[in-house]
């Protein structure tokens, strides 16, 4: 049997070394979260938002069908860019 005896050096380059790997995550995660593109779709309280609209008026517009949108496990989902556009043609007829 071989008994190791770790010093105070091994220590510190095992702290080094950890110290590294969690900066080097640290900028890849900032990375990724910087040129991750803008999420494709949105939940109904983004669309409120973004209409300035209330509840029942975001329910209006999808039973009278003037907001597509998907419904997937009981939560309703927008396409951003039908927003946009949605928004767009609020402009144009203001």
């Amino acid at each position: 049997m071989q008994i190791s005896i770790v010093t105070q050096e091994d220590l510190q380059e095992l702290k080094d070394s950890i110290l590294s790997s969690l900066e080097s995550l640290k900028e890849e995660l900032l990375t990724q979260s910087t040129s991750s593109p803008d999420p494709v779709l949105l939940k109904s309280h983004q669309v409120q938002r973004m209409l300035a609209i209330s509840q029942g008026t975001l329910q209006n517009m999808r039973v009278n069908g003037i907001i597509p949108f998907s419904k997937v496990g009981g939560v309703i989902f927008y396409d951003k860019q039908d927003i946009l556009n949605i928004i767009d043609d609020l402009k144009q007829n203001v």
